[in-house]
């Protein structure tokens, strides 16, 4: 089924309107370097919260998650649940501080925490590090989620999704910085969330609801029982309870992940500097990870599981 000129209007419309974003907010973040990079520092709770959400909700994030429970159920998300106990550090402990230490990013708080010229040559390195071998890896396949993604609903070809989709980002976040980035954020989510419930309901209603995804999945599968376990069962091959426990005891704090290490640097400590004072830091960070664990994966784990059920 092709496009139909409604579809590409709607198409049309949001990157009008995220163009737009850029344009309206542009004088905001025109008076300072604290305007372009933390939002003036006053971004309310909900918008800086919203925005960590969104920020993790990348085109590839749907697939990854259904990759794991197609392999290995709905527990194959402690993979990167684990990190949840991460994030609840960040919210009582360190949010707070971050805000406190009134820096522009969380590189700048090397020169802080330690001095001399160790300390530059540490902030140049990591600043370095991550921007160029690390984020390129990162904007790489979730670029390429994006125009694959593009490809079979648009039809078009990859080099135009790309280039497409790269040059709006970069408009609307180089004339409106952080403020562009934080409210097209808040328009995507609820664009994202919305697509993602919609595709778990009409989901569902292609397999009988709950109950027939269940007896279809039984049919299909003999291990069922363990696809729909919210825990790895013991003595399970692909985590067993010493691997599980090295997860929930040790990862958490032993592993680096964009913004879900202890402290959330990066994308999430970059939002916690803009909020308005330490209590919406806190609270952004809070609703932040009942969004991010809680709430967000259960439409992508139910159509993970329907289409196990449709294509088996």
């Amino acid at each position: 089924m092709g496009m139909h000129w409604v579809d590409w209007l709607l198409v049309a419309a949001y990157f009008v309107v995220t163009i737009l974003v850029g344009i309206v907010f542009s004088r905001r973040a025109s008076g300072s370097i604290v305007d372009f990079f933390v939002s003036g520092r006053s971004l309310p709770w909900w918008l800086a919260g919203t925005s960590m959400v969104a920020t993790t909700f990348a085109a590839d994030t749907p697939l990854a998650v259904t990759g794991l429970v197609a392999k290995n159920g709905i527990a194959g998300n402690w993979l990167w649940w684990n990190f949840l106990m991460s994030g609840m550090l960040t919210v009582f402990f360190y949010a707070r501080l971050w805000r406190r230490s009134g820096v522009l990013t969380d590189v700048e708080f090397t020169e802080i925490r330690y001095s001399g010229k160790a300390a530059a040559v540490l902030r140049g390195f990591r600043a370095l590090y991550l921007a160029l071998p690390i984020n390129a890896i990162i904007m790489g396949w979730v670029t390429l989620a994006m125009a694959k993604i593009l490809g079979v609903v648009l039809g078009v070809g990859k080099v135009e999704a790309i280039v497409t989709a790269l040059l709006v980002v970069l408009i609307y976040s180089t004339l409106a910085g952080l403020w562009g980035v934080v409210v097209t954020d808040f328009i995507q989510f609820f664009i994202a969330m919305t697509g993602s419930i919609a595709l778990a309901f009409f989901g569902l209603s292609a397999v009988g609801g709950l109950s027939g995804l269940r007896q279809t999945l039984a049919h299909l599968y003999p291990n069922s029982q363990s696809i729909f376990s919210f825990f790895p069962q013991v003595g399970s091959e692909w985590m067993p309870l010493s691997a599980f426990f090295v997860y929930i005891a040790v990862q958490w704090w032993a592993a680096w992940y964009p913004g879900a290490e202890p402290g959330g640097g990066g994308y999430i400590a970059q939002r916690i500097f803009s909020a308005k004072d330490e209590k919406h830091s806190l609270l952004a960070t809070l609703w932040f990870n009942i969004a991010h664990y809680a709430l967000r994966p259960w439409p992508w784990i139910i159509v993970a599981l329907v289409s196990m059920a449709l294509y088996p």
